[in-house]
């Protein structure tokens, strides 16, 4: 059997290393990534204030699939033939190459099974001006863009130490966008940094996002119990903001950006600009432009992809307002619902509906989050799919007997506020179900005893621990598949 893998992030990766592991040399793991190195998206943050290195966050694939006897193509996959085609039986994916000697050749591979981990497009083009390839911001999204990030900023900390005062400005680039959590965490640390460089007061620091209240984060929001008190996440993140000087500006959507002016629409309809001198701002996200191809050539694309480019799987894709929206809708297998040996997680899989309400302003502007499912909602999703695909060959059956609903998932989250190994914070967070449920939860759609949220310095030093743990792991060095995702 041979199994391919398209994308090596951290769901795609999850997938391969365990599927190898439980297959062994039987059967043949193939990954399929544009890219030469592996990256631990989570600290590109302290990578784009100067805190870490490029090397401390990536390393190259190929040693290590070398090592567990993974095959490695370094490609773009562009085209998906899950019938074959006329002259081939057999499911294919069709490749373009991107490694320096054989950049741009065209080439195909079958498979038995596939998985489509390819995660997102960086959709930088829906905001004009936005992005740091051809926009006026800046970006932690890859490590490159935080390299890049962290240059930039350092001159803006000189601009100030000269006597300048400047405007940041960090949050959402798009009424639809997800990772509110990476651009929060990107704020907190650049804070810590100007008060590090003792240029705080030189600042002025704006949050504006899509989210209709701080803290949302794309869940809907969430509460906790604390001191025998329930506390919602607006007053815990507005309390955060307020004690670092903060401001923000919420419900918005981000319309355009020019070199000194980010403009804005809101929720409410009001029209505006804010002036900056150093932005970032998380963009869209959407497919990477996979086609679909039948068995006679036929585009089967809008079939088997929704309308944002991600994947259909197992959920329910029936439109439904808000008050009938589902847990049971989320996916829990990630199987195609048209082929049974495709499979789409991480970014790549398209959710249902959103997690939090749709909101959209008298222009019909959406302005509300997107699902977040990366980090540990991915890895899980890449578990539980090499674990199906692997009970599926080995018993010779269909059963798909391992589960990942993220309305039946909890997460954990460490989210950093400042690095530093005795003057760093971080926000250590907990949330279960990652999807509210009513049902079970009537009253706040998750549970309290698993939902909760503390700030301080024991949450950096997890941070900096998980970082380490999980490049060891990612690195299949002895026993990594011990740690848990």
């Amino acid at each position: 059997m041979r199994i391919v893998i398209m994308g090596a992030g951290i769901s795609g990766h999850t997938a391969a290393t365990l599927l190898k592991k439980y297959l062994g040399k039987k059967h043949e793991v193939v990954v399929i990534s544009p890219n030469a190195n592996w990256n631990w998206i989570p600290s590109n943050i302290w990578l784009g204030v100067g805190a870490m290195e490029p090397k401390e966050v990536t390393f190259a694939l190929k040693p290590i699939y070398d090592k567990t006897k993974i095959q490695f193509i370094q490609a773009k996959v562009t085209h998906l033939y899950p019938e074959g085609d006329k002259t081939s039986e057999q499911a294919f994916v069709e490749y373009e190459s991107t490694a320096p000697e054989t950049k741009g050749q065209i080439n195909r591979i079958s498979y038995d099974y596939c998985i489509n981990a390819t995660g997102p497009k960086l959709n930088f083009s829906a905001t004009p001006g936005l992005g740091p390839e051809e926009g006026n911001t800046v970006s932690v999204c890859t490590y490159l863009h935080a390299e890049e990030a962290n240059e930039k900023l350092q001159i803006h900390i000189q601009r100030m130490k000269n006597g300048e005062s400047l405007n940041f400005v960090f949050g959402t680039g798009h009424g639809m966008c997800t990772c509110q959590g990476a651009a929060f965490e990107y704020l907190f640390n650049v804070d810590h940094e100007l008060r590090k460089a003792g240029v705080r007061e030189k600042a002025k620091i704006l949050w504006i996002s899509n989210e209709y209240e701080l803290g949302d984060f794309g869940m809907g929001g969430m509460h906790l119990e604390q001191g025998g008190y329930i506390t919602s996440n607006k007053i815990f993140a507005e309390s955060l903001f307020v004690e670092r000087g903060i401001q923000w500006k919420t419900r918005a959507h981000v319309t355009k950006i020019e070199k000194d002016k980010i403009f804005y629409t809101t929720l409410e309809g009001e029209n505006g600009f804010v002036r900056y001198d150093f932005s970032m701002l998380i963009p869209p996200f959407s497919g990477v432009g996979l086609k679909a191809i039948g068995k006679n050539g036929e585009d089967i694309t809008s079939t088997l992809f929704a309308a944002n480019g991600m994947m259909k799987v197992d959920a329910n894709y029936e439109s439904k307002p808000y008050e009938h929206w589902d847990s049971k809708d989320w996916p829990s297998t990630y199987q195609s619902p048209f082929y049974a040996n495709l499979f789409g997680i991480g970014i790549a899989f398209a959710p249902p509906h959103p997690i939090s309400k749709v909101m959209k302003n008298s222009d019909g502007i959406q302005i509300s989050p997107t699902p977040p499912r990366t980090g540990m909602p991915s890895a899980i999703m890449g578990k539980v799919v090499a674990q199906n695909i692997s009970h599926q060959i080995k018993s010779k059956t269909k059963e798909l007997k391992h589960k990942a609903s993220m309305a039946e998932m909890g997460a954990a989250c460490i989210a950093s506020a400042g690095n530093g190994i005795f003057s760093g914070t971080a926000v250590s967070m907990t949330v279960y179900p990652i999807v509210p449920d009513f049902k079970k939860y009537p009253k706040w759609g998750r549970s309290l005893t698993y939902t909760t949220g503390e700030i301080g310095l024991a949450g950096h030093w997890i941070k900096m621990v998980l970082h380490y743990m999980f490049m060891y792991k990612a690195k299949c060095k002895p026993g990594w598949w011990l740690i848990p995702e």
